[in-house]
């Protein structure tokens, strides 16, 4: 079976005393990926941990999870920024839909401006709870990030590895000599004097 690393939701802050937590949701499914009996292999600063749900439930178009694992808010607050991935059928995900992608499946694609010019490399997806940004390591070697929004990123072709972008002007160049900032002071500070 080839499989796909799907990413559920990123765990936001703990709520309440008894362990339930906020969830950042990164899937349209939510219902059914986070079921209860869901099990989730994390890493944590304190090494690997399973997470199964408990259950889950929505406030105010939030969602909160309790998982078996987690009985206290500490517990909860020592997992605030870790993923939640599910491995998955690759094939079953491109028969649901035939034209979504998946952040893992971005990294080392080519990035090309609806002008055709080369921009960079996909390196991976960062998410934030605004918008996901898509890092891109330009054609100069520099960390661009670029908004993961249509109007930025029309169009993603898996097939073709080409994500094409039209990023708002000045994104993906490099500054000019004289914009760069002043240079570095390499001479020592003076001394100050004993007194």
């Amino acid at each position: 079976m080839n499989t796909l690393d799907v990413t559920v939701a990123t765990i936001g802050r703990a709520h309440g005393l008894r362990g339930e937590i906020a969830l950042i949701l990164r899937t349209d499914q939510p219902e059914e990926r986070l079921g209860r009996g869901a099990r989730f292999e994390v890493s944590t600063g304190a090494g690997p941990r399973s997470l199964t749900v408990r259950s889950t439930r929505r406030q105010q178009e939030r969602w909160y999870v309790s998982f078996d694992e987690v009985s206290d808010r500490t517990d909860a607050e020592s997992l605030r920024g870790v993923e939640l991935v599910l491995a998955v059928d690759a094939e079953d995900e491109a028969a649901e839909d035939p034209d979504a992608w998946y952040p893992s499946q971005l990294t080392g694609l080519t990035v090309r401006h609806v002008d055709g010019r080369e921009l960079g490399t996909v390196q991976g997806v960062e998410h934030y709870p605004a918008q996901d940004l898509l890092v891109v390591r330009a054609t100069d070697r520099r960390r661009v990030q670029l908004p993961l929004v249509e109007q930025l990123v029309p169009e993603v072709d898996l097939e073709a590895g080409i994500v094409l972008a039209n990023p708002p002007g000045g994104l993906f160049d490099a500054l000019p000599e004289d914009e760069q900032g002043p240079e570095p002071e390499t001479s020592a500070p003076p001394e100050r004097p004993r007194g």
